[in-house]
């Protein structure tokens, strides 16, 4: 295996930032308010004011350190804990949301494997104003091929392993996922696997992000799609603290 790719420090937690200003922005905006009452206020509604100012700098600051040791402190990007699952594939795909910053490293430390990349980003059904900034910040390579969530334009059976690292999360529609899942099926040569890597909603992802976990989906969640498109859960396993991966197989009982 090739040496893995370099990340700068912070690179993780400046992403997020750079990003989702707009949140923090609003966070900020929040505590200067707060500490302004604190200030100017007396009695009871000067002491919650503080209090609350000090509870919402916490948040971020935990927030921010969570974002740390999932991203940069981890080795997620690294990814060298894949090597059991891709250090015999010949042909697989790593499918994004419109930002990128996994098909480098993954050629570098695989460089056996034959890389499709493909992004089934769409403007209409994915919203969320992170990806719109982080795609004029870094455009797809010129090597990436743009695929819809229905329609993947690649052979029946023509890929060993499918990899979908932080990204499928971006589709936030149940149905859609499962059509998509099913189209991901569809390209796995047998003995194939699909490989997702994500956040949950669960108490430690909203611990660290309150009511940011509510943009990740529950553990149920995947694991209905996951069944409905025709898989099978062969592996589970945390990458960190708040990150899991799912390695899933077809489920040859279902059609």
């Amino acid at each position: 295996m090739a040496q893995p790719v370099k990340r700068r420090p912070l690179q993780g937690v400046w992403t997020i930032i750079r990003f989702n200003w707009h949140l923090h922005a609003i966070a900020l905006a929040a505590i200067a308010i707060l500490l302004a009452g604190a200030v100017f206020l007396t009695g009871m509604a000067a002491l919650l004011c503080a209090l609350s100012a000090v509870a919402a700098a916490l948040s971020v600051l935990l927030s921010l350190l969570a974002t740390w040791h999932a991203y940069d402190a981890s080795g997620l990007y690294q990814v060298s804990w894949l090597a059991p699952e891709l250090g015999h594939a010949r042909h697989a795909a790593n499918v994004h949301a419109g930002f990128d910053e996994t098909s480098v490293p993954l050629k570098s430390a695989f460089p056996r494997t034959q890389w499709h990349v493909l992004d089934f980003y769409d403007p209409a059904k994915h919203t969320e104003i992170s990806i719109r900034r982080a795609r004029r910040a870094q455009p797809p390579s010129p090597e990436t091929m743009a695929i819809h969530t229905d329609q993947i334009p690649l052979a029946d059976s023509s890929l060993d392993r499918v990899l979908l690292i932080l990204a499928a999360h971006e589709i936030r529609d149940h149905d859609e996922r499962v059509i998509f899942f099913r189209e991901l099926r569809r390209v796995l040569a047998p003995g194939g696997r699909v490989i997702v890597t994500e956040h949950l909603r669960d108490l430690a992802n909203i611990a660290a992000y309150s009511v940011g976990a509510w943009h990740f989906h529950p553990r149920a969640a995947w694991l209905a799609t996951f069944h409905a498109a025709g898989f099978r859960l062969a592996r589970e396993f945390h990458n960190n603290l708040l990150i899991s991966t799912f390695v899933l197989e077809p489920d040859e009982s279902t059609p």
